[in-house]
C-alpha cells in the first residue's frame, strides 16, 4: 500500500430502488445496490488503479456481505474494516425523470456511526498519501468527532480530503454548518456539490463560497455543478471544468466518482502526501478533466457503478 495509496473512511449504505413491473399484486419489489458515498469513492479509486484501503464498520447482516463482496471484487483493501454487530444502513432511492435521486434513510443505531478510537487506530500509520472521508460518518455521533481526531493526526504525513455530502433528511444542515469550519481547518481538499452549496451557504455564488472556505483553511475547493461541469479553486486561482456530453441514466454516485477521479489524478501526479504545495494550475486542469470523465461514465449506467481504468 506504499507509494500513492489512499485510505477512505466512512459508511456503506444499501441503496434500494423500486423495481416497477417486477412485483406481484400486493408486493413491492426492490433492487438493492451497494452504495454510500465513501464506499463508492473507494470502489471508484480502486477500479482506476489507485491502491485503496477502506475503513468502514460493515455489518455482518446480508447487506454487509453485499458490501464486502462489492468492495473486494473492485480491488479495495478491507483489512482495516470492522465486522460490526449492528445492522446496515438502508436508503430508499427515488429517481425523477432526469435520473436524479432523492433518498429516505433507515439509519438509527446502525453500524456505520459507532466508531471507537481503537477501531480507527489502524489508519494512523498505514502510509497512505491521502485520507478521504465525509458524508454521514463524519457528522453523526458518536463516530464523527473521532474521525475528526483521526484527520488531525494523519495530517502530518497525508493530504486530507473531505466531501460533506449533506443529507438534510437525516441530519439538519445546521449540524454541517457548525462543523464545517473545523473540517476546512483539517482539509486540504473540500469537494462539494451544487446541492451541498445551496444548503450550506444559501444564495451564495460558487466563487464566493470558494473564497469563504479558503479563509477557513481548505486550499483546494471543488464544487461540482452537474451538467455544467465543476469549479475548482486553488488558493483563489480558479478553473472551470467542462462536463463531457453524456446520456444520463441516473446520477447516483456521480459526485463520489468525480472525487475518486480527482484524487487518482493527483496521486498519479505525485502531489499528495502533504499540503498540495506541488500542485500547479495545469495539474489541476488535468485532474479536473479526468474527474469529469470518470463521473460521466458513472451517470451513463444505473447505480453507483464507476468505470474501470480500461473503460476510459
Amino acid at each position: 500500500m506504499a507509494g500513492r495509496s489512499i485510505t477512505v473512511v466512512g459508511e456503506c449504505v444499501a441503496d434500494a430502488f423500486v423495481e416497477r413491473g417486477a412485483a406481484r399484486p400486493g408486493e413491492l419489489a426492490l433492487r438493492v445496490l451497494p452504495g454510500g458515498g465513501p464506499a463508492n469513492t473507494a470502489v471508484a479509486l480502486a477500479r482506476l488503479g489507485t491502491p485503496t484501503r477502506f475503513l468502514g464498520r460493515i455489518s455482518t447482516d446480508p447487506f454487509g456481505d453485499l458490501f464486502r463482496a462489492h468492495l473486494a471484487d473492485s480491488g479495495v483493501d478491507l483489512t482495516g474494516a470492522v465486522r460490526a454487530a449492528e445492522p446496515s444502513t438502508l436508503a430508499f432511492a427515488a429517481l425523477d425523470g432526469d435520473g436524479h435521486a432523492s433518498y429516505s434513510f433507515h439509519a438509527e443505531r446502525t453500524a456505520d456511526w459507532q466508531w471507537t478510537e481503537g477501531e480507527l487506530a489502524a489508519a494512523r500509520a498505514d502510509g497512505a498519501v491521502c485520507v478521504h472521508t465525509g458524508s454521514l460518518a463524519l457528522v453523526r455521533e458518536p463516530g464523527g468527532p473521532r474521525i475528526e481526531d483521526l484527520l488531525a493526526d494523519v495530517r502530518a504525513t497525508a493530504t486530507v480530503s473531505i466531501d460533506p455530502n449533506v443529507r438534510p433528511l437525516l441530519v439538519d444542515p445546521a449540524a454541517y454548518r457548525r462543523r464545517l469550519a473545523r473540517w476546512c481547518a483539517l482539509a486540504d481538499i473540500l469537494r462539494l456539490s451544487a446541492d451541498d452549496l445551496a444548503l450550506l451557504l444559501p444564495d451564495t455564488m460558487p466563487e464566493q463560497a470558494c473564497d469563504h472556505w479558503h479563509e477557513a483553511g481548505a486550499r483546494l475547493v471543488v464544487i461540482t455543478l452537474a451538467e455544467h461541469g465543476a469549479l475548482a479553486s486553488l488558493d483563489g486561482r480558479r478553473i472551470r471544468v467542462t462536463a463531457p456530453p453524456t446520456t444520463v441514466v441516473d446520477t447516483v454516485g456521480a459526485g463520489d466518482s468525480f472525487t475518486a477521479g480527482l484524487l487518482h489524478s493527483l496521486a498519479e501526479q505525485g502531489v499528495l502526501g502533504g499540503r498540495l504545495d506541488a500542485l500547479t494550475m495545469s495539474g489541476l486542469e488535468q485532474a479536473g478533466g479526468f474527474a469529469a470523465r470518470v463521473a460521466a461514465r458513472t451517470v451513463a449506467v444505473a447505480g453507483a457503478n464507476p468505470p474501470w481504468a480500461g473503460e476510459l
